[in-house]
Formats: C-alpha cells, sequence, structure tokens
C-alpha cells in the first residue's frame, strides 16, 4: 500500500498557531522547561546537581552549570557505544548526528531523537507559511533541491550515526512534509542518497531541467550547494542536453540504483525540450539570469545565506537575475533548531529568525561584560535590542544549559518572542597578537577588496584564512580561488592584497600592524579546485555536501586542510600597505 501523503499545509493555520505561541513566550518557556525536566530528572547528569524534582527556572539555573560539548563528550561517548542506562535522556537514544566538523575540524557525535524530527518538521512548516504569504506556490509544484545524504555508519553500541541532514531526509516525515507544502524534491531518493556526490549533483541538474516547467523552488541547505550545482551546470550543461535529447542517461553515472531511477524519469528522447533548454543557455550573457531563465516558474531561492553562507550571495544574484527573491533559510545547528524566518522579503544580509519558544529552553549571556555579570544569563523574554548574546540551550534531546557558540544581535521582537540576526561564531577569530578579528570583519575585508577583480572580469570563487605564527612577528595568510582570465594579473593581485590588509578594522590589528607586531599580510592564489579538494575531504570525513561550509578559519592543528591549501598555491602576494 503506497503510504498516505499528509494533506496540503494549511499556510495560514500554520502562522496562527505561531502568533498564538509567540504571544506569551515566557508562558510557553516555563512550560518547556518543565517538560524537558520532568521527562528527564532521573537520568544520570541531572541527579548530581540535585534538582530534587524542581523544575522552575531559578532552580535550574542555580544547580545545572553552563557546559560545552566537550563537558557532555564523555556520556555522548558512552551512549554511542551502548551503554543502555539514562544517560543524558529518559528515552532511548537510537540515532546519533554528526556535525560538519568544518568549525572544529572534526566532526562532533549530538544525540538525534524524535523531538528533534518534530521541531524541524514545526521549522520547515512554519518558515513555508510565511513564504507562501508573500510568494504563493501555484498547484502542485517541484522543488529542485540540492540535497545530499551521507554515508550512515552504526556505532560501537550499534547505533545509527550520521550527519543531521540525513538524519531528516531518511525520516518518514520528511518526505509527507514537503509533499504537504506542495514542493516535493524534482529527483528521486536514489539519488539523494547516492554514494557518489558528482553523480547526485548530475541527476539533480538533470532532473530539475527535465521538470523545469514544474520547479517553483530552487533551494539546499547551504547556500555553499546552490552556487556549486550552477557552476557546475556551466560546465556540463551540453552533456545535460545530450541526455535529454537522446532520453539516455551519461555514461559517467556509474550507480546501478541511480540508473534505474532515473530511467524513470528520462521518459524517451525529447529533442524539444533540448533544443529549448540549449537556446535559453547560449541567449544568457555570463549565466547572469540563469535561474529564472531556465525555470520559468520559480517563486524563489531559498537556502542558509546567513554567516559563512554570506560569501555566496553575490553569485546567486548573479544567477537570479534581477528579480528572483533571494530567502535566506532558518537558523539552527547539528544540536537543533532556534528560530525561523518570518520575514521572508528582507535581503538575506539583514536576515532575523524569530525564536520558535516551544522547541526548548533557550538562555542569552550578554557579551561584553564582566566575567561575573556575564555568569548570569537572561531569559528568552528578557534580551534587549541592540546587544549581543551568546546562545545557551537545553533541549529534548539530552542538551542542558549547552553553549551553542553561537552569537547573535537582538533586533527586535515578534509579539514577545526575539528576532535575532546571526553576528559570528564566538570561537573563530584571526589572533596574532592583539588583534581579535571575527569571521564578519573577515567577509567584510574581502567582499572590499575581492570588487577590485571586476574591473578584470575576474570573480572570487572562495577564500578562507590562516594566522600564521611561524615566523616573528606573525601575519595573516588569506586564500583565494579565483577565477582565470589567463592575463597576467600581479599587479590586480597585488592591489587586492594591499586593499585587504588595509580593510581590517580591528583597532588591534590595525595598531598591531603600525608598529609591526603583525607582519605583512599574504594573499595566496590557490588552483582551481582547491576548495573543491577540501570539501571532498569533508565529505569523506561523513559530512554530507549539503551541510558542508567552508572553514574560514583555518586552525593549526588542522593539518589535513592545511596541507591541501598549501600544496595547492600557484602565486603568493605580500602587502606593502604600512610599509
Amino acid at each position: 500500500m503506497l503510504e498516505k501523503i499528509e494533506e496540503r499545509l494549511d499556510s495560514e493555520a500554520v502562522i496562527e498557531e505561531f502568533e498564538s505561541l509567540t504571544k506569551d513566550a515566557g508562558r510557553v518557556q516555563r512550560e518547556i522547561l518543565k517538560r524537558i525536566l520532568q521527562e528527564n530528572g532521573e537520568i544520570e547528569y541531572l541527579l548530581k546537581f540535585g534538582l530534587d524534582g524542581k523544575t522552575d527556572p531559578a532552580s535550574f539555573n542555580a544547580r545545572v552549570p553552563i557546559v560545552t560539548h566537550e563537558d557532555l563528550e564523555p556520556y555522548i561517548r558512552r551512549i554511542a557505544d551502548g551503554e543502555k542506562s539514562s544517560l543524558l535522556t529518559a528515552k532511548p537514544i537510537s540515532t546519533i548526528s554528526l556535525s560538519s566538523g568544518t568549525t572544529q575540524g572534526k566532526p562532533k557525535y549530538v544525540p538525534f531523537n524524535d523531538a528533534l524530527i518534530d521541531s524541524t518538521m514545526q521549522i520547515y512548516k512554519t518558515s513555508f507559511a510565511f513564504r507562501n504569504r508573500e510568494y504563493p506556490i501555484i498547484g502542485n509544484g517541484k522543488a529542485l533541491q540540492f540535497i545530499y545524504g551521507s554515508k550512515q555508519f552504526k556505532t560501537n553500541g550499534g547505533l545509527t550515526a550520521g550527519t543531521a541532514t540525513t538524519n531528516v531526509y531518511r525520516n518518514t516525515k520528511f518526505k509527507k512534509t514537503m509533499h504537504a507544502m506542495q514542493t516535493p524534491c524534482s529527483s528521486p531518493d536514489e539519488v539523494i542518497f547516492g554514494n557518489n556526490f558528482q553523480e547526485s549533483l548530475y541527476c539533480h541538474l538533470l532532473c530539475g531541467l527535465i521538470f523545469s516547467d514544474e520547479i517553483q523552488v530552487v533551494s539546499s541547505t547551504f547556500a555553499h550547494s546552490i552556487v556549486h550545482a550552477f557552476r557546475t551546470f556551466e560546465t556540463i550543461w551540453p552533456q545535460l542536453m545530450t541526455d535529454i535529447r537522446d532520453g539516455v542517461l551519461s555514461s559517467r553515472i556509474s550507480s546501478l540504483n541511480i540508473r534505474s531511477a532515473m530511467e524513470k524519469v528520462l521518459l524517451g528522447p525529447n529533442p524539444g525540450l533540448a533544443d529549448t533548454i540549449y537556446r535559453k543557455c547560449l541567449g544568457l550573457s555570463n549565466w547572469y539570469g540563469l535561474i529564472p531563465e531556465i525555470f520559468p516558474n520559480v517563486k524563489y531561492v531559498y537556502g542558509i545565506m546567513t554567516g559563512s553562507m554570506e560569501g555566496y550571495v553575490g553569485k546567486l544574484r548573479h544567477y537570479a537575475g534581477g528579480e528572483l527573491a533571494l530567502v535566506s533559510g532558518d537558523y539552527g545547528s547539528s544540536e537543533g533548531w532556534i528560530g525561523v524566518n518570518v520575514n521572508p522579503r528582507m535581503a538575506p544580509e539583514m536576515a532575523t529568525f524569530a525564536v520558535l519558544p516551544n522547541i526548548g529552553y533557550f538562555e542569552f549571556v550578554e557579551m561584553g561584560l564582566p566575567e561575573e555579570a556575564a555568569a548570569q544569563p537572561v531569559g528568552l523574554t528578557e534580551v534587549e535590542v541592540g546587544k549581543e548574546y551568546e546562545i545557551i540551550v537545553t533541549t529534548f534531546a539530552g542538551l542542558y544549559r549547552y553553549r551553542l557558540g553561537d552569537i547573535v544581535k537582538v533586533k527586535g521582537f515578534h509579539n514577545s518572542t526575539p528576532e535575532l540576526q546571526f553576528i559570528r561564531r564566538s570561537n573563530l577569530v584571526l589572533n596574532i597578537n592583539l588583534d581579535k578579528t571575527t569571521e564578519k570583519d573577515l567577509q567584510l575585508a574581502v567582499n572590499t577588496s575581492a570588487d577590485l577583480l571586476a574591473g578584470e572580469k575576474l570573480e572570487l570563487v572562495d577564500f578562507t584564512s590562516f594566522a600564521d605564527r611561524s615566523t616573528d612577528p606573525g601575519n595573516y595568510v588569506i586564500f583565494w580561488e579565483i577565477t582565470s582570465n589567463n592575463n597576467n594579473n600581479d599587479e590586480i593581485m597585488q592591489q587586492c592584497c594591499n586593499c585587504l590588509d588595509r580593510s581590517f578594522v580591528d583597532a588591534g590589528y590595525v595598531s598591531s600592524r603600525r608598529v609591526n607586531t603583525i607582519g605583512a599580510l599574504e594573499l595566496r592564489i590557490l588552483k582551481s579546485g582547491t576548495f573543491n579538494k577540501i570539501m571532498d575531504y569533508y565529505v569523506g570525513l561523513g559530512s554530507a555536501v549539503s551541510q558542508f561550509k567552508t572553514p574560514r578559519f583555518i586552525g593549526i592543528n588542522n593539518h589535513k586542510v592545511l596541507n591541501i591549501l598549501l600544496s595547492n598555491v600557484v602565486n603568493t602576494y605580500s602587502s606593502t600597505a604600512f610599509d
């Protein structure tokens, strides 16, 4: 029997529920904490803090310490190794999520359970409801979703482990929700869960083209995956046209499962469609407006575009043309979700996220306070507009007063729940001397200097950085991969290098450069495809491509990625900005 598909989502009913939840977010938060502690009050981790059945915020905050992943890792490892006692949750954990590993250099283990699936579906539905109000889906559309399931494996204790996105995509509730939202993926499951990323990407593109008139949404978890997909399209589109024209899948696809599934999509030769798309591609100027040209009924492009993804927004705008909307995806992490984008018309760089008060218990540590004051976090409804905070989460999946490591700024309130803007990761800074250069500082400096490339018909593909302390004084090293125009670009690259050096605004950096306690910045240009090698490395560790984020800072202990970068340098430029 065919699995029952969930009825079409009632967007207005979902929004009404969200409005009700957020009108009294403080009460909802107290109820959520009470539920979490009532369900898990007898677990090993919480028993040692002497809550004695208390479930109120004051008792919880006074007795349970704020922790990091390192503090909980021994318990998570025992769960992964098969220990059956109630360590972090009363209900057994049967699945482990892996973080992408791009922040710390290696994946983290995080407990995953049905509560996380339910909160994920609530986020998806709420976000879609607000998008659908602004950009309504017409009829039964499809979504060109560049999503990829990573390999799952068994831990020592027999638990299933995989990336958070893979655990979601493999859950039956995901497909039901996509159908309810009228945006089922245009690709069959065999493509999503294929073992070879390049083959899956090829078939995602091919499916999108075959259903080009039905595609109403183009999306992925992160903006990087969408940009990577269409950069790939620029080079392989003639082969895709051949497949459509002949009705035969390219021999580059070796997976028998994928080939069998694609036979049901490629229903014979279609020279008319192939010729139409071919003419459209030839008519584009440098692929500007590619997405709406190929997919004439698309309503918007959707994916996370904040934080480290901001660097791809410019290229996405190029592919989207002048009118197609870019909508930033919602705010979450491998540990769980935080907030939903309820203002889909807002530019991605300005996106804010309204916290859903019923998916976890949230606390906030104000930034810039003395250590003693910072030890007293405030609740969800007690934050103040304009201030920056680090987020502390307590979840139904076994995390208690857990430092998420994100810094956010409160931009306003939706009813009584705050709307947050992601600012940066708390532990990601470039530092040599007195300087503290954040990911946001780096992004702004790169944006400013990369503007110089346009006049030479060059384009920045991707970038990362490294604080080199092997010499005295140490210096910043910025790695760029750029498109090539096959000309001698030494003069423009030197200008970019100097511009980078001048564009870092941290007072500690500027003063240290002036007195040479930080050395001249180096700009190192990489071979084409270097960042694809880095992505392949992380995918080999178990990360899913759709969960991949280019690491913006490479730590000294991240030997593998450093070696990839250093072995692919083709030119080095040293700044003369402070000479």
